[in-house]
Formats: structure tokens, C-alpha cells, sequence
């Protein structure tokens, strides 16, 4: 990958992520320009909008934690609602990919990415030392915890049909 080629690839995965974060419907947005030439396919996408997710909230675990290191889970709880806060639409889309999967290599990665983080939420919030079986289900605990007690700093805006369409349209009959 070339220099230029890594700085589109990022742009257009900003774009791709202020696109879900406005949409908040659930689904990859593979309308956005230059995403099938750069990711090439759903699962591909995926992977780079479940990684944001996690890197975000992992730094933001780390900040919650050196604010109020005394309550592990309290911070770990704080930490998910303020990255499902920054990252409505990208959250929306990893708990619809996990609930419907494409096909079995798309099941088979969210299921690797959802024990992953909830080991993780596990670890963080000082209930378990060992990446195992029972950290995962600890993890979802406390994701679930997280969820419970969410309340979004901002309600989902429903989505027009094909607002880049009609604008095109518009453009197209203007000119």
C-alpha cells in the first residue's frame, strides 16, 4: 500500500463513518463513494469499522480509568457509552452484523471481535485475569450494564431514501 493509497483509504473511511454515524440504520454504507475500490467487499469493511470501534473504545477505556481508577467498572461502563456516543452509526452496524451475518466468514469474524471486546470490557473493569470462556461472559455483563443504563446525547435521525441520489437528480436538471 502506497502512501497515497493509505491517506484515501483513511479519508474515505472517515467518510464512511460520518455516513453511518448520520444514517444510524445499521448497514455498511457501500454507496459511499470509493469504498468498493478501496475495501473491496462487505466483510473487508467490516473488519475496518469493528477495528475503529475497538480502538476507540479501548483509548477511551484508558482515559476513564486514570480519571476514576478507584471504580473499574464504573469507568469501563463510561467508557462504551461515550464511544457509542462518538460512534452511534459504527455501533449500529457491529450489532447488526453480529445479530445478522452475510454469510459464515462474516459470523465467524464478529464472533471473534465480540469475544475479544468483551474479554477486553472484562480485564478493564477488574473482574477477571484470564482471557477465558468465563471473561467473555463477565465482559458481557458488563456490556450489558453499559447498554442498560445508555442514554444517547443525541436520538437517531431518521433516514431519507436516497438523499445523494435525488440531489444528483436535482443537479443533473439544473444544469
Amino acid at each position: 500500500m502506497t502512501w497515497k493509497s493509505f491517506h484515501s483509504r483513511g479519508e474515505i473511511l472517515r467518510t464512511v463513518i460520518a455516513t453511518a454515524n448520520d444514517r444510524r440504520d445499521g448497514l455498511l454504507p457501500m454507496d459511499v463513494d470509493g469504498v468498493a475500490e478501496t475495501f473491496g467487499d462487505e466483510l473487508t469493511l467490516l473488519g475496518a469499522l469493528q477495528l475503529r470501534w475497538h480502538t476507540r473504545l479501548a483509548g477511551r477505556i484508558d482515559r476513564e480509568l486514570m480519571q476514576q481508577p478507584m471504580d473499574l467498572e464504573r469507568a469501563v461502563v463510561t467508557a462504551w457509552q461515550a464511544t457509542a456516543d462518538e460512534l452511534p452509526g459504527v455501533l449500529a452496524i457491529v450489532d447488526h452484523y453480529r445479530a445478522e451475518p452475510h454469510d459464515p466468514a462474516m459470523a465467524e469474524a464478529m464472533t471473534k471481535s465480540a469475544a475479544k471486546e468483551r474479554t477486553m470490557l472484562a480485564m478493564m473493569a477488574g473482574r477477571v485475569s484470564a482471557a477465558d470462556r468465563t471473561a467473555v461472559r463477565v465482559g458481557a455483563a458488563v456490556e450489558a450494564e453499559a447498554r442498560a443504563t445508555y442514554r444517547p446525547v443525541r436520538p437517531p435521525v431518521p433516514r431519507r431514501s436516497h438523499p445523494r441520489l435525488l440531489a444528483r437528480l436535482k443537479a443533473a436538471l439544473a444544469a
